[in-house]
């Protein structure tokens, strides 16, 4: 049997990884390069990310759709030739800000005093640029996980997609993981604007590599005809009548869909689409708020700077865990259907709520690291917070293709990501005017011990660690078993 599926997953983690490097740029460059020059507040910072996580939502609804409509390959092309040319044109920003508030130079900007009429006009005009180049960014990278998990229904039986998603997952935490030994010196010493180009014009590589190797498995002469009745187990196994009624029922559906898919507003007509969306609004927040503001809580609570070595090494430890221990988040329920006998729904209905309890070690990060004023606590018990949200992620995106058949799994990944980016976008806007007040008002401002600013980010770490355990509930109770879409009549088997 042939291995091509595995380098078509391979594909997809270095797409993933390559996003989220793109995403990461902005928050490693903040506070120590961005931020004195176009004189941003966390309240600035909190409005871009937050504004970037509602335009990826609303672009998402529309993302999957279109790759559905575009397919696989040529959607994938330009969702991330999209994102590629939005992350380069950060680099620009500096000098458009300099022109349209004409102070003449970036060195300039950066003397301006900080409080005046000048300065307002310099971080006002910068916001709105980089607001601007976010959105481009975010339409772009919308594209990226309906495609994605696309390729992973149209490749990997059932059994082996969430081990699948979370090996391509695991680039959002090697991207991470890359980002601090990259970016910071990059910036550095080219100036950040040369990070933005470097990691943007990425992509484009990436570009060249998916028009030579990817073609769905029946057409491609890399996949052999026992790697193709691999891939299609499922369908094999409701034909034959030797799988259970339910998932006979799910896989003809999804064979018998292949070319028809559920229109985009009836796909909210049910149970599984809202359990999909709950579970991705409470939760995806949680990642973005660490991807995004995890090196800013560094600097100010232990004063790491990005481009120090304590700074490197601290979000290097941090993306170090989730990506080694992520990996197994995906494995855990193709272990509970091969060697328990579990169905492959079940089985990861399983594995996340045992995933769901170790973000409750955020809730120790604060207090241990103010406690010993050792900033790697922190970095230890987030990262065991962030490698549990990965392998959650990897699951959840697979409930979509136990449930749906493939010409809709895009569809409704798009629907789910969007309701992931409107969550983002409320803990990223709550974060940055929280941390803002909480600076400002000092020790008048109190949470369970804590006064300013660190009182601030437990408030934000309270709600990541308990943030799963209450989407697996609200998930299960939606949908309390199995229950896959007949999409030939429209009605839930």
């Amino acid at each position: 049997m042939s291995n091509w599926r595995w380098w078509i997953c391979s594909l997809l983690f270095v797409a993933t990884t390559v996003n989220y490097l793109d995403r990461q740029v902005l928050s490693l460059t903040y506070k120590e390069f961005i931020a004195p020059q176009f004189h941003w507040t966390d309240a600035d910072y909190g409005t871009i990310t937050s504004v970037f996580s509602i335009l990826y939502a609303a672009a998402c609804l529309f993302a999957g759709r279109f790759v559905d409509w575009m397919g696989t390959k040529k959607g994938y092309l330009i969702a991330i030739g999209v994102w590629s040319a939005g992350a380069m044109l950060h680099a620009g920003c500096g000098w458009a800000t300099a022109q349209l508030t004409g102070i003449g130079s970036v060195a300039a900007m950066r003397a301006v005093e900080s409080g005046s009429t000048a300065a307002l006009a310099i971080s006002t005009t910068s916001v709105w640029l980089f607001l601007l180049c976010r959105g481009i960014l975010a339409v772009g990278e919308s594209g990226n996980f309906p495609a994605a998990i696309k390729t992973t229904a149209e490749y990997f039986p059932k059994k082996d997609r969430a081990f699948a998603t979370s090996i391509f997952n695991a680039g959002a935490s090697v991207g991470a993981l890359a980002a601090p030994l990259c970016i910071p010196p990059l910036a550095k010493h080219l100036g950040w604007e040369w990070a933005f180009i470097i990691i943007g014009a990425l992509g484009f590589l990436w570009m060249a590599f998916w028009v030579m190797m990817y073609e769905k498995p029946e057409k491609s002469l890399r996949v052999n005809e026992e790697e193709l009745a691999y891939i299609r187990q499922d369908e094999a196994a409701g034909e034959s009548g030797t799988a259970t009624r339910q998932a006979t029922a799910g896989t003809a559906g999804a064979a018998a869909s292949e070319t028809t898919s559920i229109p985009l507003l009836r796909c909210f007509r049910y149970r599984q689409t809202w359990s999909f969306i709950l579970g991705k609004f409470l939760t995806d927040g949680v990642w973005w708020f660490f991807l995004f503001w995890a090196p800013a809580y560094f600097h100010d609570q232990f004063g790491a700077a990005a481009s120090s070595g304590l700074g490197q090494g601290l979000i290097f430890t941090l993306y170090a865990i989730v990506t080694v221990v992520s990996i197994f988040g995906g494995y855990l329920p193709k272990m509970l259907v091969e060697k328990k006998g579990m169905h492959p729904y079940n089985g990861r209905m399983q594995a996340m709520l045992i995933f769901a309890f170790f973000p409750l070690f955020a809730l120790l990060a604060q207090p241990l690291g103010m406690q010993f004023d050792n900033p790697w606590w922190p970095a230890i018990l987030i990262g065991i917070a962030g490698a549990a949200h990965q392998s959650w992620s990897a699951n959840i995106f697979s409930t979509v293709s136990d449930m749906f058949p493939r010409s809709t799994v895009a569809s409704i990944t798009g629907i789910g990501t969007m309701a992931g980016g409107i969550g983002s976008m409320l803990i990223q806007k709550i974060a940055g005017s929280l941390f803002t007040y909480a600076e400002q008002a000092g020790s008048a401002f109190r949470f369970l011990g804590f006064e300013g600013k660190p009182a601030g980010y437990f408030i934000i770490f309270c709600y990541c660690g308990v943030a799963y355990l209450l989407a697996w509930a609200l998930m299960k109770t939606l949908v309390p078993r199995y229950a896959p879409i007949q999409p030939v009549d429209n009605k839930t088997i």
